[in-house]
């Protein structure tokens, strides 16, 4: 039996479009999802015209859906190009604000920045694109507050990737978004893929890969994500990686582009939200396996994470309906 679909994607291409980044949201959107028992994503690539030459002439796009598809899609991806300074075509830019007036959410991956802020739906937001384009970006756009080397920006109806990678990430924010933190994981799974990465992120780590043993954190992370439930402090970090508490968050800032806390505040929270979605445990259980310690510090926590309480997102991802234990 076909799988279910009931959230509309339009995937829009255009001249040059990069094929990455398309085969990102075909992978993540497109693909039916036998494993997942939920209805899913229904994805349909279109453009302005018959045919699209994709990167370079590499290779040409034909049976495509047109423009007509973002007028009933509920997200609509827009055209990167690799060549940003070329405008894109004016029927793409249009699609896009009549999209932003019928309140569709709005994603770009990489340069797809540039389709957004030529359409007028970033002004006064914030974004973010590739580092190779940060300054083009800003002289062209100089209304759009440009986040510097982040992985993704999520303004809620707007959502911008940094590149290739960061489309990756921000396409399982976005199924986080709508489907919660377990099946999001099932689809990194799938993927072979790190399941989240926070939007923050540095895009690159300025210092050289290790040529020898592994200097990164990943060890230490990989340590701490064991032990979330109990009461971490950055010197437990500091002493696992055998450096100093000063050095570990020049480290964090260098790698993760924030500090030992907050990642360790994100961990805990993303911990919650798999345990809120098996459920089965009230939120004071919830608080103390999580490592955030009490209810009213969970839902500070998730709320100022993820933008909802605990007993919102247990109703909206849980697996049935709240019992007393678990208001």
């Amino acid at each position: 039996m076909p799988q279910e679909s009931s959230h509309r994607v339009a995937l829009v291409v255009d001249e040059g479009s990069n094929p990455f980044e398309m085969s990102v949201a075909t992978e993540l959107f497109g693909l039916r999802r036998p494993e997942i028992d939920r209805p899913w994503y229904d994805l349909r690539v279109c453009a302005a015209a018959h045919e699209v030459r994709v990167h370079r002439d590499m290779f040409t796009l034909t049976g495509m859906a047109g423009l007509e598809a973002t007028e009933e899609a509920d997200t609509v991806i827009v055209p990167n190009r690799p060549d940003p300074w070329v405008p894109p075509a004016p029927e793409v830019v249009e699609a896009v604000r009549g999209a932003a007036r019928r309140g569709a959410r709005l994603v770009s991956f990489c340069s797809g920045a540039f389709t957004l802020a030529e359409a007028g739906v970033l002004d006064g937001r914030r974004a973010a694109t590739h580092w190779r384009f940060e300054e083009l970006f800003t002289r062209t756009y100089p209304k759009v507050r440009l986040e510097r080397d982040v992985l993704f920006v999520d303004e809620g109806d707007v959502l911008t990737a940094a590149g290739s990678a960061a489309a990756l990430d921000l396409g399982l924010h976005l199924i986080r978004r709508d489907h919660g933190a377990l099946v999001a994981n099932t689809v990194g799974r799938r993927l072979v893929f790190t399941t989240h990465r926070q939007g923050g992120q540095r895009q690159f780590v300025q210092r050289p890969l290790p040529e020898t043993a592994d200097s990164s954190l990943a060890p230490v992370l990989d340590w701490a994500r064991e032990r979330l439930d109990a009461p971490l402090s950055v010197a437990d970090l500091a002493s696992r990686a055998a450096v100093s508490s000063a050095t570990l968050h020049r480290r964090f800032r260098a790698e993760l582009g924030m500090t030992p806390l907050t990642w360790l505040r994100s961990e805990r929270v993303l911990l919650a939200c798999r345990l809120i979605e098996v459920g089965g445990m009230g939120l004071e259980a919830v608080a103390r396996a999580s490592g955030l310690g009490s209810t009213a510090n969970l839902r500070a926590s998730m709320r100022a994470q993820i933008g909802i309480s605990p007993s919102a997102y247990r109703e909206r991802f849980g697996p049935g309906p709240l019992t007393g234990a678990e208001r």
